[in-house]
């Protein structure tokens, strides 16, 4: 795909996603799907608004009715998409930082448009082939109330509410100013929770921290989890289809864990998960543990959920699956990345024992993640050439299916090129710190070594 990448369409807000590309990506879209009714919802970003009405413009101008959600999370225009039966265009950068922001695309399903039908999309913006409509034929515009409601409603409704009731939880969560802060509260709260908050203004130029939620940006909600005494703390991206955790004694769990331990709780014998190259050996020992199969893809929520339709397809059994950035599926609720009730799955969990108990189980290993930035092709070419002759010479089993993957054993590394920024990315486990530690330092350092005798 050569613009919606892994994840959808990112790039800066006003220079490479600006108004005008908005709007041609928008008619495409509408080319597509045929016209009908389109929903389009937006996370918290500055540029949200402008790029919205951008696309809703592009929509009406090729025949479609275009339901204005406004704000939401990424999986509450995908539940509305789901329960009105339409398609939804979504203004969103998720986790990128504040500068950015990108287009998503979802089907009448409220999944992810597939692979071929992305393609197509950008084949019909590609030929400027758009269906545009006559003057008296062109669509309407109207803005939709209660969608968040009804997002709020699905949530709880579809997690053991009285069980997470009767732990008389306390939540701190941090939102970090993106789209969860209009429901992830309110979910909680209904689900019998006690909840604190921090960062949980809507604001998109997201002053508090980051948009996206790694351990170093969630001082905060540490901070937050030990002075309040909270049971656990939940952040969440920009778009709110992640959540990430901290557990009661204010130690942040790597998203890698907390899959592991939702997976431990959702698989049986016979079951099959999916997750991506950058998989943590918690996830295979879980998988191993219950007898359960697991299959890796190229990184990306597209890539995931279309290998989990084609297992659907075949009859298998995929009740949870996802990346190890809080990136979680439960596909018997919805076939989408959903960051509270990914958080409300874990309070099941914790409803039943301590956070820091929960990931115990699947503990043993350290990651390293780290990054080479780029600038321009001629750099880009020179760090994946560096990637490939390092694999070449190292002598770890490799997995080729995104980047190169090297298996010691003991320990992994991966090196592969970020669909979403201008950055070769490295990640490194191992049971040893220092172990995970050098393979990441080793890495990186070939490639840097690569760009210095340009």
């Amino acid at each position: 795909m050569r613009l919606f990448g892994s994840s959808g369409i990112r790039g800066t807000a006003n220079e490479e996603v600006t108004p005008e590309f908005s709007l041609r990506v928008a008619m495409a879209v509408g080319t597509v799907v045929g016209g009908g009714r389109v929903a389009l919802g937006r996370d918290t970003r500055a540029s949200g608004p402008m790029l919205a009405d951008a696309v809703a413009s592009g929509l009406v101008s090729v025949g479609c009715d275009v339901d204005r959600l406004g704000a939401l999370p990424t999986p509450a225009v995908q539940c509305y998409a789901e329960a009105e039966g339409v398609p939804a265009v979504v203004i969103t950068a998720s986790h990128n930082p504040p500068t950015d922001n990108g287009i998503k695309l979802v089907g009448p399903d409220g999944v992810e448009f597939p692979i071929e039908r992305l393609e197509r999309v950008e084949d019909v913006l590609a030929a400027e082939e758009f269906d545009r409509a006559p003057w008296n034929e062109t669509g309407d515009s109207r803005q939709v109330e209660g969608a968040r409601r009804r997002y709020v409603d699905s949530v709880v409704d579809a997690v053991a509410r009285e069980r997470i009731a009767a732990a008389d939880l306390t939540v701190a969560l941090d939102p970090g100013h993106g789209a969860g802060a209009l429901t992830s509260p309110g979910i909680f709260r209904e689900l019998g929770c006690r909840v604190v908050t921090v960062n949980a203004q809507p604001d998109g130029s997201f002053p508090g921290r980051d948009p996206e939620p790694v351990p170093d940006s969630l001082g905060d909600l540490k901070r937050l989890v030990r002075a309040t005494d909270a049971d656990v703390g939940v952040a969440h991206d920009g778009d709110a289809d992640r959540a990430v955790f901290v557990d009661e004694h204010g130690a942040a769990i790597t998203g890698d864990a907390s899959l592991a331990a939702l997976a431990a709780g959702a698989l049986s014998p016979g079951d099959r998960t999916v997750s991506a190259v950058t998989v943590s050996q918690r996830l295979v020992d879980v998988a191993d543990r219950v007898d359960a199969g697991l299959e890796l893809t190229p990184v990306g929520s597209t890539r995931i959920v279309s290998r989990i339709r084609d297992l659907q397809h075949q009859g298998v059994s995929v009740p949870v699956a996802g990346e190890g950035n809080g990136g979680v599926l439960f596909p018997e609720y919805r076939l989408a990345r959903d960051g509270a009730y990914t958080a409300a799955r874990f309070l099941e969990l914790v409803a039943e024992r301590p956070a820091s108990a929960v990931i115990a189980d699947v503990g043993g290993y350290h990651n390293r993640r780290t990054a080479v930035e780029y600038d321009g092709d001629a750099e880009r070419e020179t760090l994946l050439d560096a990637a490939a002759t390092y694999a070449d010479a190292s002598p770890g089993e490799l997995d080729a299916t995104d980047g190169y993957r090297l298996n010691f054993g003991d320990a992994w590394v991966l090196v592969r090129e970020s669909g979403t920024e201008p950055k070769i990315r490295i990640y490194a486990e191992a049971r040893e710190n220092d172990r995970a530690e050098h393979l990441a330092t080793d890495v990186r350092e070939a490639l840097e070594t690569a760009t210095t005798k340009c």
